[in-house]
């Protein structure tokens, strides 16, 4: 069915926001086709809670299966979305571009539509068996460059600034994740810890369960997931949610069960690649942002992070060793 022309962009304060910049620059500057510097899929990810009705439905559509989309003809998307082809085209200036055909391109460049199989070679982003490790390292290097590069146009540092005032304040954090996530909120629980935090991270679904029914006002609970699906983790979240804990939200899709659960989301991006798995691409462009929250909230507890820093230093300094004079 072809949606009516209802689609649009959401809120009342549409002069001022990021959508109605693109639109005055696409018709003032003519972008030319070419992808914006943030790339095709960030941008589109940033832009989704500011699309309303056909346009929300484009976006996530592209968002879901971003290979289909660079294959699809104008006609089987505006199909698959249930919008028509004019929306489409209106999304396309949306998000950037002249018209379909240079979003498809965009699209393609970042999640290796142009590759054939396997190992073959993608303009330089993809590796074969025989390629040295210099090459390697280069593509691994570029992919996550791009994808920290990603996070930082993403991230909304007005919710950092909201999470590291609720942590700073909490008299106790929870960090929930899974499989790869849960490796991610340790190493976010040390740094923590190391500040005078009372901070726990649970991998185990059983003990984090245990803790966060224990939550209570003015504690937080942050929930790392890059698909923002695990189950494991939104239970976790929603449980001590349901128990009056303020709740963060790490992840790279802004629509997901995780992030319309929590009440502060920290967005991050990753950088598409067929050698590695989206799970693990994701995890510097999470370290980053979970970086970047430890820092603003050790600055609000300046004195008693230097003080923590200062007792700790000195107790395991005895197990260091000894430099030559």
């Amino acid at each position: 069915m072809v949606e009516p022309e209802m689609d649009g962009i959401a809120g009342p304060a549409v002069a001022d926001s990021p959508v109605r910049g693109v639109l005055m620059r696409n018709t003032n500057e003519a972008w030319a086709g070419s992808a914006p510097a943030d790339g095709v899929l960030a941008r589109v990810r940033t832009l989704l809670p500011d699309f309303t009705g056909a346009l929300q439905r484009v976006a996530e559509q592209v968002l879901a299966d971003p290979a289909a989309a660079s294959r699809a003809t104008i006609v089987e998307l505006a199909e698959r979305s249930g919008t028509s082809p004019a929306t489409i085209t209106r999304f396309c200036r949306a998000v950037g571009f002249d018209g379909y055909a240079d979003l498809r391109l965009g699209i393609a460049a970042e999640t290796g539509r142009a590759r054939s199989a396997g190992w073959t070679v993608d303009i330089g982003r993809e590796i074969q068996p025989n390629d040295p490790l210099e090459r390697v390292l280069g593509q691994i290097m570029a992919a996550d460059t791009r994808a920290m590069h990603d996070t930082a146009t993403l991230l909304d540092l007005g919710e950092v600034e909201r999470a590291a005032v609720a942590i700073a304040a909490a008299p106790r954090v929870n960090i929930f994740g899974a499989s790869g996530s849960a490796l991610v909120g340790e190493e976010m629980q040390f740094s923590l810890h190391r500040i005078g935090i009372p901070v726990w991270a649970w991998a185990d679904v059983h003990n984090g369960l245990a803790s966060a029914a224990l939550s209570r006002s003015g504690d937080v609970a942050l929930g790392v997931s890059h698909s923002g699906d695990t189950r494991e983790t939104i239970e976790l979240l929603a449980e001590a949610s349901s128990r009056g804990a303020t709740t963060i939200a790490l992840t790279s899709f802004p629509r997901s069960p995780l992030a319309e659960l929590a009440d502060i989301v920290l967005l991050t991006a990753t950088q598409a690649t067929t050698f590695r798995p989206d799970a693990l691409s994701a995890r510097h462009p999470q370290l980053v942002v979970l970086d970047l929250l430890y820092v603003a909230v050790a600055q609000r507890t300046h004195e008693r992070s230097h003080a923590a820093f200062q007792r700790t230093a000195q107790a395991v300094h005895g197990h260091k060793a000894a430099k030559d004079s």
